[in-house]
């Protein structure tokens, strides 16, 4: 039975493109953080076939690693339907269905030192967002981020994408997203300041299947 207060020190998570591909087995390691959510996912070794529209292969020009394309995979019993379960290790966030299965989509992570770990609820749901860049980002790096003090409209250039989910711990934003990006080929990396990148057809999708209030896990 899985549980808010059991913590795994390591494991072995088995990921796989659909199609058959041979299974890529990546370690986890996983932090204790105050109630972070349930720690297993024991994701099944291959994708399975669903009758889901999912979004394509491709990112505009850019052709979308196998890993890293929207999937339907199954997990392990009694993980709650429209929870986020986000693996940083494995640079893949999952989106909870019912019977035990999950969508797999591929996800850029913060670099090294800013990563975020925990639980939260997804407060707020926004098209197009807009975008300040936080106190913290201005004072570290001035020379790129002073000039959006003042914020940035939402649009095709705005660093956030087309879609934004955004984290809150009671009525407190944590600053964390899950948003779209203007860079594709970030994915799969340690690349934001803290956030969760997706492709922007991939967080289009999650962003229509997530409710308001669903539950994000990130480890």
């Amino acid at each position: 039975m899985l549980t808010r207060r059991r913590f795994l020190a390591a494991s072995g998570l088995a990921l796989a493109a659909g199609g058959g591909a041979a299974q890529e087995l990546l370690p986890v390691s996983v932090s204790p953080v105050e109630d972070p959510g349930p720690l297993r996912l024991d994701i099944g070794p291959e994708a399975v076939q669903a009758s889901l529209s999912l979004p394509p292969d491709m990112e505009g020009d850019h052709a979308i690693p196998e890993r890293f394309r929207a999937r339907v995979v199954q997990v392990a019993p009694g993980l709650v339907p429209n929870d986020i379960h986000i693996v940083p290790q494995s640079y893949n966030l999952y989106f909870i269905l019912p019977g035990d299965y999950a969508i797999r989509y591929g996800v850029a992570v913060g670099q090294q030192g800013l990563g975020w770990h925990g639980q939260a609820e997804i407060g707020r749901k926004v098209e197009w967002p807009s975008w300040r860049p936080t106190d913290e980002m201005i004072e570290r790096h001035p020379e790129r981020y002073s000039k959006y003090a003042e914020g940035m409209p939402g649009g095709p250039d705005n660093p956030l994408g087309a879609r934004a989910l955004y984290f809150f711990q009671g009525e407190r934003d944590t600053q964390i997203r899950v948003h779209g990006t203007t860079d594709p080929t970030s994915i799969g990396h340690q690349a934001s300041n803290g956030c969760f990148r997706m492709y922007n057809s991939h967080v289009i999708d999650l962003y229509n299947r997530v409710p308001l209030g669903a539950r994000a896990f990130a480890y």
